[in-house]
C-alpha cells in the first residue's frame, strides 16, 4: 500500500455503496476514512443510518463516528473545525484521508473556505416557528426576495437551511450568499468522486436497505435511544426513519406504516442529495454499479 500527497472524498447520494468504497480505497492507499454524514455522528444511530459495523471497516481507522449524544445539536461549524483537525493529521501521518458522505455541506464545509456567521437563538426560534406554521416554500420565496443568490443554491425544500440563511441575513444585514464558497479548487488539493446509479435502481435498494434496517431492529434501536433523549435532540429526532419510528410509537403504533414512510422520504431525498451534488462540477462521477469501480477510482485518484 502506499499513500496519496492528497486527500478523496467520496460523495453521493444514498445507498450507491459510498462507505464499502471508501474502505477500499484506505486499504488500496494507506488511508483512514473521515464520516461526511451529519447523522452517523451520533452514538447509538447505527441501524437507522446504516453504519458500517467494526467488522465491515476492517481495521481501516474511521473518524467522525460516535462523537455526539442524541440529545445534542450536529453544527456544520463545529464539525469543519473537528474535521480539518482530523485531516490534517492523517496527512502529517503520511497517510490518505479518505472523506465520505451524503451530506453535501459537511463535505463543502471541509474542501471549500465555507464561514459560518455567528447565530442568534431568538432569530433563529422566529424563522423556525414561522418554517412550522408556513412550511419551507413560503420562506424560500422570501429568501428569494432578500438575497436571490442564496435562494438559488438552497433547495426550496431545505427548511433549515432556509432558516438559517434568514437568520445571518436579519443578524448581519448582508447577504447570505455572501457567505456562500466561490468554486475554485478543492481544499487540500481533494479528488471529489461521485458514486451514483439509475434512479429506478436506488429506488430498489432505498426500498430494500428500509426494509432491512426494520428487520434488523431499527424499532428496537430507536427505543433505546428514546431513553437516552432522542426527542429532546434537535438534529437527531429528525433522522428519517428514527422519526417515522417516533411518531408511531405516538399513534397507531404500526411500524408498516412507519418504514413505508421511512422508505418514501428517503427515495425524495436520494433526489435533492443528487440536485445538491450534481451541482459541483469539480466532482468526477462513476456508476455505482460498475463491476469494476474500484480500479476506475483508484485510476483517477492516482494515474
Amino acid at each position: 500500500m502506499s499513500s496519496l500527497p492528497h486527500p478523496v472524498a467520496v460523495v453521493g447520494p444514498t445507498a450507491t455503496g459510498k462507505s464499502d468504497l471508501a474502505v477500499l480505497l484506505a486499504e488500496r492507499f494507506d488511508g483512514e476514512v473521515i464520516n461526511a454524514d451529519a447523522m452517523q455522528l451520533y452514538r447509538g444511530m447505527d441501524i437507522g443510518t446504516a453504519k458500517l459495523t467494526l467488522d465491515e471497516r476492517r481495521g481501516v481507522p474511521h473518524h467522525q463516528l460516535d462523537v455526539l449524544d442524541v440529545t445534542e445539536t450536529a453544527s456544520v461549524a463545529a464539525y469543519q473545525r473537528e474535521a480539518r483537525t482530523v485531516l490534517e493529521g492523517v496527512l502529517a501521518r503520511g497517510r490518505t484521508p479518505i472523506l465520505v458522505g451524503g451530506s453535501g455541506l459537511y463535505v463543502q464545509a471541509v474542501v471549500d473556505d465555507l464561514t459560518f456567521p455567528g447565530t442568534d437563538p431568538q432569530v433563529r426560534q422566529k424563522y423556525e416557528d414561522e418554517l412550522a406554521e408556513l412550511g419551507p416554500v413560503a420562506l424560500h420565496r422570501r429568501l428569494a426576495e432578500l438575497d436571490p443568490a442564496a435562494a438559488a443554491a438552497i433547495l426550496t425544500s431545505n427548511g433549515r437551511r432556509i432558516v438559517r440563511a434568514l437568520e445571518v441575513i436579519e443578524i448581519t444585514g448582508e447577504p447570505f450568499s455572501a457567505n456562500l464558497p466561490t468554486p475554485g479548487p478543492p481544499r487540500y488539493g481533494t479528488v471529489l468522486v461521485g458514486l451514483d446509479r439509475p434512479a429506478e435502481d436506488l429506488d430498489d435498494r432505498v426500498d430494500e436497505r428500509v426494509t432491512r434496517m426494520f428487520d434488523s431492529g431499527l424499532v428496537d434501536e430507536v427505543r433505546r435511544l428514546e431513553e437516552k433523549g432522542l426527542r429532546h435532540g434537535r438534529t437527531a429526532s429528525r433522522a428519517l426513519g428514527y422519526q417515522q419510528v417516533l411518531a408511531e410509537f405516538d399513534g397507531a403504533d404500526d411500524m408498516t406504516a412507519a418504514a413505508a414512510e421511512t422508505a418514501r422520504l428517503t427515495r425524495r431525498f436520494v433526489r435533492r442529495q443528487r440536485s445538491w451534488f450534481r451541482r459541483d462540477e469539480r466532482i468526477k462521477w462513476f456508476d455505482a454499479a460498475d463491476p469494476e469501480l474500484a480500479d476506475h477510482v483508484r485510476a483517477l485518484v492516482n494515474p
